[in-house]
């Protein structure tokens, strides 16, 4: 047989030849297109940085540059008094109750703002803040309005005889001439109701008691939660009031609530980056219709609908935002929600001991049995007795001063609570105590709680105490 022929050296015809797959080469980005994109994820950084500084101003502080939300009346109330006072010398005094969280600050912020803007206001109007949390007695707070008002040169080493004698000597520094020229001053007093167990009231009585006067321009606001402050002031004190009360409720529907909503998340028209500011107020509206977003807001207008939960639950939201991650979604806002309905009380039992969740479960059922009245050391360990008589383990099975030694870590948890002092003569074992914890908050810790015994669970379930 003859071999194959050999191939030929010579070239094919071309258009014969298999085409030849040529490498495709990775065009590099230019320098330009690079540039571009770290500009363009610089402006986007910027912009994610001033939304975060626009909603922290918002939600963290009373600051006035937010809208008020069902007050219209009682700024314009609080507006005028103050205006008064700053034109014409008037000297009145006020309370502002309302519930906490309800805009007291947030509305004395916006009155003192807009009352700044006024052209007709005197710009020497000067302010004196107390509260009632830091100024815990009279010569505290004296020191402050000294401090406050810039007179500690002009005090110096005088010596007072009392209290009114010393607050019109700071008043009297001020005054530059007759009537006419005295500062007008604005006293505010947050936490009002403190200030009323001071010893004789000797504070409140000289506010007043000054802004009842002709000699020196000054209003006294002060800022309370208590709707029956007036039946803790002293008969003198009362007499000198002017019985000013200006009242904040939170009186607006879930419909409302919803428009304040998207309100506080919006972003104002002057944002620098009016396209960014469109898509992010977009985004605010589809948020709004949203059914789930709906739901977590309903939850949290049916537990406490004033803007201060409303402002934390959107802090904890929008702090999700990055370059990356730059408009909140509804999956945020589910997080939120379930962050601030967390439980603190009951995350505390999740790092108990399986002796010290023994304890509240007999302190659940003596609750239940005993229709909530208060129980003792020894009530409970007979009850966690019982549960170890009843199940026969030895595994539960402890020394009594081990299971005080449980119970005493309880109350430094503050989940059980002393009803009166104990003294040095009181048995520890029969100081009436009180569970700080319902059965719906044990009942859900102990379904997280981890490596839970059966037995356990099951005793937590059972309507009645094991007989």
């Amino acid at each position: 047989m003859r071999p194959p022929p050999r191939p030929s050296s010579a070239r094919a015809p071309a258009s014969l030849r298999e085409p030849r797959i040529q490498p495709v080469r990775r065009m590099k980005p230019s320098a330009m297109s690079k540039r571009k994109l770290r500009e363009s994820s610089g402006e986007s950084a910027e912009c994610i940085s001033q939304v975060q500084k626009i909603l922290r101003e918002r939600f963290c502080h009373h600051c006035a540059a937010g809208r008020l939300f069902g007050m219209e009346q009682q700024h314009r109330h609080l507006l005028e008094l103050l205006r008064r006072t700053t034109v014409h010398g008037e000297s009145n005094s006020a309370l502002l109750i309302g519930p906490r969280g309800s805009g007291k600050s947030a509305l004395l912020n916006h009155v003192l703002k807009d009352l700044r803007e006024m052209e007709q206001v005197r710009e020497n109007l000067l302010e004196v803040h107390l509260n009632g949390l830091l100024q815990t007695n009279d010569s505290v707070a004296l020191k402050e309005i000294t401090r406050q008002l810039q007179l500690e040169n002009v005090v110096g080493d005088k010596v007072f005889g009392s209290f009114a004698e010393n607050l019109a000597f700071l008043l009297e520094a001020l005054r530059k001439g007759d009537r006419s020229s005295s500062c007008p001053i604005l006293f505010v007093l947050d936490e009002f109701d403190l200030f009323v167990h001071h010893k004789n009231q000797t504070l409140l009585y000289n506010l007043f008691d000054i802004s009842q006067s002709a000699q020196t321009p000054v209003t006294v606001i002060g800022l309370t939660c208590r709707q029956d402050i007036l039946e803790l002031l002293e008969k003198r004190v009362k007499s000198r009031f002017s019985h000013r009360q200006i009242y904040l409720l939170n009186s607006f529907d879930f419909k409302q609530y919803m428009k304040i909503f998207k309100k506080q998340l919006s972003l104002p028209a002057e944002f620098p980056d009016e396209s960014f500011a469109q898509k992010w107020n977009k985004n605010v509206q589809l948020l709004s219709e949203d059914r789930a977003v709906q739901g977590v807001l309903q939850s949290l207008f049916q537990h406490s609908k004033d803007l201060r939960s409303l402002h934390s639950l959107l802090m904890l939201a929008c702090s999700a935002v990055t370059v990356h991650h730059p408009l909140p979604t509804a999956a945020d806002l589910q997080e939120a929600g379930r962050q601030h309905s967390t439980d603190s009380k009951a995350n505390i039992v999740h790092g108990l001991s399986v002796l010290e969740i023994c304890l509240i479960i007999a302190m659940k059922h003596l609750n239940e049995v005993y229709d909530g009245e208060p129980f003792n050391f020894q009530m409970v360990y007979n009850e966690f007795q019982k549960f170890i008589q009843r199940k026969a383990h030895s595994m539960y099975n402890f020394e009594k001063p081990v299971v005080m030694k449980a119970f005493e870590h309880l109350l430094q948890l503050e989940l059980v609570q002393p009803l009166e002092r104990p003294s040095a003569r009181a048995q520890r074992e029969f100081l009436l105590l009180r569970l700080l914890l319902d059965s719906s908050q044990i009942m859900d810790a102990l379904q997280v709680y981890p490596n839970c015994p059966t037995d356990v669970k099951q005793w937590a379930a059972s309507s009645l105490s094991w007989l």
